[in-house]
């Protein structure tokens, strides 16, 4: 295997990882996590652990991080919202689990987390920053847990920055411990640094050493398990669960509606805060879900062996990291834009098609849905994905065709590098209004 594929592998395995719960409120449990083991680090532990511990928490974060994070499940409470993840973060949450931070959390510690919001230990407000992806949790120990010296009560902090993963800085006790300027953070290049290209990827995804990508069959494992959950149970709107008991009345017992009762069925459990992780692609759990499934689905369907799989998987989910790197983490535009496009490559490839049939069906993606807005996480994500997974589906089928939207049409260009950037502009600097508007009228409700 040469460097330039260790280093691509490298990009996979930062950028698709588990995430268990939506990123944006886990990305807060994190941070207080990690303040609050800070504080257990320095200070006498209250009889009955942190679970029994007085604290205030105070989160600052970004605009994006709140309108993500306000309507969204909180995994196995029944609640939505910061407060809840902030809370757990602090009774429960381990920090060294990253993005599965609250993977060990239990009804008791659920009745403790609701016991601290309704007593409103935990304060969150919006932070001035030009961070799109910010969390800053300050958590302090009430006075059971001061020591007789102390003037003042144990207080630390934590910040993450542009990852939801990603802790820059922490202090304790006024007294910063670690922060960027430091050698004890990563310094992971950003993704566009990687320079990667749609060539590129989809070369790297035909010709890969199989042993070398085949970790990326995780995606089955976890956000199959997921759709599953959402066909078996009540999650959410229930449009997964909708489309596959209306397949022979309404959608068709074919493989579009298929895959789009799938991949909706694994949104619905996934934003209604089932306890099973997601398999996330750039920071976000849907857009995982959503460049994946319908690629499985479609293996499911017709029998594909785990090496094609594997492959389309790999490209799919490259795509999609190729296209998010010019949108950043958070933008106004819809993540299942991005993820649906890396899916309908996917479905290409299974069907036999080549680079030029790859290209088409992200051009027919770029000139179809680019534009879809977000206006924050909730259940009503579902019915996004089913869209995003009509359209993969659509314009995979006319690529095959050889049909392609022609560069005289909108954003679209003869090079699919230049539509991508395109793409991108307008998410990431055309839509930056329209991303305040969305947040204005959320909060004004």
């Amino acid at each position: 295997m040469t460097a330039r594929e260790e280093e691509i592998i490298g990009l996979l395995h930062r950028e698709v990882k588990p995430a268990l719960g939506c990123t944006e409120p886990i990305a807060v449990a994190l941070a207080v996590a990690k303040a609050v083991e800070i504080i257990m680090e320095h200070c006498t532990c209250p009889e009955g652990g942190r679970s029994c511990a007085h604290f205030h928490i105070d989160v600052e974060v970004s605009a994006n991080i709140l309108k993500n994070a306000m309507g969204v499940g909180i995994p196995g409470t029944g609640m939505v919202g910061i407060p809840v993840a902030a809370a757990l973060g602090a009774i429960c949450g381990d920090a060294s689990l990253g993005l599965e931070v609250l993977r060990n959390v239990t009804p008791e510690h659920v009745a403790r987390a609701r016991d601290m919001v309704a007593a409103k230990a935990v304060r969150v407000r919006v932070a001035e920053t030009e961070h799109l992806l910010y969390v800053k949790a300050t958590v302090t120990l009430e006075e059971s847990g001061r020591s007789a010296s102390a003037e003042v009560s144990p207080h630390a902090y934590a910040v993450i920055e542009d990852q939801h993963d990603a802790i820059v800085e922490t202090s304790f006790a006024d007294h910063i411990l670690m922060s960027s300027e430091s050698a004890a953070v990563s310094t992971d290049r950003e993704t566009k640094e990687y320079g990667l290209s749609v060539k590129e990827i989809y070369d790297f995804a035909c010709t890969a050493p199989y042993e070398a990508i085949s970790f990326i069959l995780e995606d089955r494992t976890l956000n199959l398990a997921l759709a599953h959950e959402g066909l078996n149970g009540d999650y959410g709107l229930k449009v997964g669960k909708a489309i596959r008991e209306n397949q022979e009345a309404v959608f068709g017992d074919d493989f579009l509606s298929f895959a789009m009762g799938m991949t909706a069925a694994a949104s619905d459990a996934r934003m209604a805060g089932c306890t099973l992780p997601a398999m996330s692609n750039s920071g976000s759990g849907n857009q995982g879900i959503t460049v994946s499934m319908p690629v499985i689905a479609y293996a499911l369907k017709y029998k594909v062996d785990d090496e094609r799989l594997a492959r389309a998987l790999i490209l799919s989910n490259l795509v999609a990291i190729h296209i998010k790197s010019f949108l950043g983490r958070l933008s106004a535009l819809c993540g299942c834009v991005v993820a649906s496009t890396g899916s309908a490559c996917g479905i290409v490839y299974l069907e036999g098609g080549g680079y030029k049939e790859v290209c088409s069906a992200i051009q027919n993606m770029a000139g179809n849905i680019t534009g879809m807005v977000c206006d924050g996480a909730k259940v009503g994500c579902a019915m996004k994905v089913a869209s995003g997974v009509s359209c993969a589906v659509q314009s995979a089928v006319l690529a095959l065709r050889g049909t392609c939207i022609p560069s005289t049409d909108g954003i679209i260009e003869d090079d699919v590098e230049r539509t991508v950037r395109n793409l991108g502009k307008i998410g990431a600097v055309g839509m930056k209004s329209v991303d305040r508007l969305i947040l204005d009228i959320m909060l004004c409700k």
